[in-house]
């Protein structure tokens, strides 16, 4: 089951490295201002995102896979049916410790795979909410 508990949610921003799938550059745009704010708070973000090569002024992957360093948290700003996909990339990972789709975007089929492979799984709520309201 995704994760909803305070304390666990609390425990994932623990982690130092966001990889952001589907970060815009576009300000405004909650896939722009929800990485931003993590960024203003120290967290190191990782867009991806094949349409621009470089968003908040880091280097944008095209794709996980593509990713040559090391991630903690996976957060997808795609629509709930590219979930699965970006799922399949994260199981070809071993260093992602949790998945994390934004509001509005969820895919239990995914979830429950990461799941079984020992990650942990938020769905359909904001890092950028949950942050401020767990640990400000």
């Amino acid at each position: 089951m995704p994760v909803t508990e305070d304390d666990r949610l609390r425990k994932i921003f623990d982690n130092e490295t966001i990889a952001v799938v589907g970060c815009s550059s576009t300000p405004g745009k909650a896939a722009h201002d929800v990485p931003n704010y993590l960024l203003e708070r120290g967290y190191e973000i990782v867009p991806v995102n094949p349409t621009t090569e470089e968003v908040l002024g880091r280097p944008a992957a095209d794709a996980l896979s593509e990713v040559d360093r090391e991630i903690d948290v996976v957060c997808i700003f795609r629509p709930s049916d590219e979930v699965a996909g970006i799922v399949d990339e994260v199981l070809e990972r071993e260093d992602v410790d949790v998945v994390w789709t934004q509001l509005g975007i969820s895919d239990d089929e995914a979830a429950a795979s990461a799941e079984e492979s020992g990650r942990t799984v938020v769905q359909d709520r904001c890092m950028k909410v949950e942050h401020g309201r767990l640990v400000g």
